[in-house]
């Protein structure tokens, strides 16, 4: 198979853990910096060009675009849906992953468990706002943060409408979480292929952070899923339409609630953790269900 992957940095570790187990398995892969691919939007003859050249036909193409150029690394992405190349992930789907209002909702809508959200405009009504979400403390999150960045926990209700309001008056959309203090600074990520839990760990903050990310200097550790919790990830995955993702859970006293669900989740902190070849895995997905034409929504809506 002819596989390409739409990333910005070829050398991150996931980047070159899928090119190494692509390669290994026998098939060519091409890592494509997104920003440099340009597009002929013609009636019938979708076409991408990237360094001056017209790309070739691919069986497949694995999207690794980050938060900062979605907009454009989406409009990639559907142009080689319309060619009919087989997207690990759809266009569809990681616009719905990353709108993290939008995936709320979805999960919301499907009975997934979550934390007590809350969003709204208006900044007189924050005290309406912090008392629908329980009260502080609270999680203030921009919709568009990534990586722990834009997340800030509020201990009190008059830093919680600080917060709030400082992030309204610069025209920031924010929403406003119940903080779920049991789960003591850790969350569980389990990792998703093709409908099934192939891997987890659990994730602990650094000293005094209440954030677990490992890119702010957080643990990681294998974990055991409960069948709820399993079932939670898998259920949250197919709500965002994603083959491959990351669900990241919190162990709250009434069951696990999901955090938030990422369509680009890292390999590195994962296969360290659990010693899972989880690239491999990812590859072996893309054999058994890439086909031409095959992408449900074709880059639609």
């Amino acid at each position: 198979m002819k596989i390409a992957m739409l990333a910005q940095n070829a050398d991150l570790y996931s980047h070159q853990r899928m090119k190494e187990a692509a390669e290994a398995r026998g098939h060519d892969f091409d890592i494509i910096k997104t920003l440099r691919c340009y597009m002929n939007i013609a009636s019938r003859r979708p076409e991408v060009y990237y360094n001056g050249e017209k790309l070739p036909h691919y069986d497949a193409v694995i999207p690794r675009i980050g938060a900062s150029v979605t907009f454009y690394g989406l409009a990639v992405l559907r142009q080689f849906e319309m060619m009919g190349v087989y997207p690990l992930n759809e266009s569809v789907a990681i616009g719905r992953s990353r709108d993290k209002l939008r995936s709320m909702q979805l999960m919301a809508r499907d009975g997934i468990g979550l934390p007590v959200t809350t969003f709204a405009h208006d900044p007189k009504i924050t005290d309406e706002v912090i008392k629908l979400a329980g009260g502080a403390p609270v999680v203030v999150k921009l919709l568009e943060g990534t990586q722990g960045i834009g997340v800030v926990l509020a201990d009190t209700d008059r830093s919680a409408k600080s917060v709030i309001e400082a992030f309204r008056g610069a025209d920031v959309n924010i929403m406003v979480q119940e903080f779920i203090k049991e789960a003591g600074g850790t969350d569980i990520r389990a990792f998703v292929i093709g409908g099934r839990v192939v891997a987890a760990m659990k994730r602990t903050g650094a000293e005094g952070e209440f954030r677990s990310n490992l890119h702010r200097g957080g643990s990681a550790e294998v974990v055991r899923l409960s069948p709820e919790e399993r079932s939670t990830a898998i259920r949250a995955a197919k709500a965002m339409g994603l083959n491959v993702c990351g669900v990241d859970m919190l162990r709250a006293n009434h069951g696990p609630v999901v955090m938030e669900v990422n369509s680009s989740p890292g390999l590195e902190g994962v296969e360290a953790a659990t010693g899972i070849d989880i690239a491999t895995k990812i590859i072996e997905f893309i054999e058994k269900n890439a086909k031409i034409g095959k992408t449900k929504t074709k880059g639609k809506g």
